[in-house]
């Protein structure tokens, strides 16, 4: 998991880089392209029946999903080149609290005060992040907070998909959903790549696929709210990427914000197990 969101972070930082001298719509579009590309290679290689890989029960569901992942890394990619990986991640770092938040009305989950209070409580660091009334408060910041809400809805809808379908066949509608998305994305928005970038966007195509890959494999062998906490890591690479190689700055705001966030949401997911596993004894006894 360590090695997946370093990948990940790797891969925003080309993605910065390509953003801020190209078409945003057109770096995605090859982004999900190659995935689909990487997925139809592994059902060859694994010498799984196509079949296994592709049905479901829910295609609209399936689909949406990809959509809506395509849409909201268009959002991201472009919101790296307008305020960098530092504050963006900053703010996309409040995805797990929304999730929470989002479960309930979605999921049919239950939180008691605790759990509620530390949501509210890490909106208060996202608050201190995006600082209202100063100079830093942009649209980049606006962005980011969607991309960051835009992801955890396509989390919720995952995680409702993966109780019919393999993590694989979710893998494949997310490329599926998202190439088809892009297709139409590009016709209207977007535009020609210069042939002096080809080679990043190669590596960037790379470390997506082997980023989402690494990923299903991980979720296929241990709970989705176990690396949960992990996550958090994707911000720190991100972090030293945009100091150290794109002279980003950290100043006292984003730290305190990222680490009130942090702290919220780390204390959600414990809440979260506590009453998980109390549930579990109380249906034994």
């Amino acid at each position: 998991m360590i090695l997946t969101t370093f990948l990940f972070s790797c891969m925003d930082g080309v993605s910065k880089y390509l953003a801020e001298n190209n078409n945003v719509i057109s770096l995605v579009a090859f982004r999900y392209w190659f995935i689909l590309v990487f997925i139809f290679s592994y059902w060859i290689f694994s010498k799984k029946r196509f079949y296994e890989i592709a049905y479901t029960k829910q295609p609209f569901l399936q689909f949406a999903r990809g959509l809506i992942l395509s849409l909201n890394n268009c959002i991201v990619v472009y919101t790296f080149a307008l305020i960098g990986l530092v504050e963006t991640h900053a703010v996309i770092a409040c995805y797990p609290l929304i999730v929470a938040g989002l479960s309930v009305p979605f999921l049919g989950e239950k939180f008691g005060w605790r759990r509620w209070s530390a949501i509210a409580f890490g909106f208060v660091g996202v608050l201190i992040i995006l600082r209202p009334g100063f100079n830093i408060f942009s649209i980049g910041s606006i962005f980011a907070f969607i991309g960051a809400s835009m992801f955890a809805f396509y989390l919720i809808l995952t995680k409702y998909a993966s109780r019919q379908d393999s993590a694989i066949t979710s893998f494949f509608w997310t490329g599926l959903g998202g190439s088809i998305t892009m297709l139409f994305m590009i016709v209207f928005f977007g535009d020609i790549i210069s042939k002096d970038f080809y080679v990043l966007v190669f590596i960037m195509c790379t470390l997506s696929a082997i980023s989402h890959f690494l990923m299903v494999k991980i979720l296929e062998l241990v709970e989705a709210s176990l690396i949960q906490p992990y996550s958090y890591l994707q911000l720190v690479f991100s972090a030293i990427i945009g100091v150290f190689i794109f002279s980003e700055r950290l100043d006292i705001f984003i730290l305190l914000g990222v680490m009130i966030v942090v702290s919220s949401g780390l204390y959600t997911f414990w809440r979260e197990k506590v009453v998980k596993n109390f549930n579990e004894k109380s249906n034994l006894n």
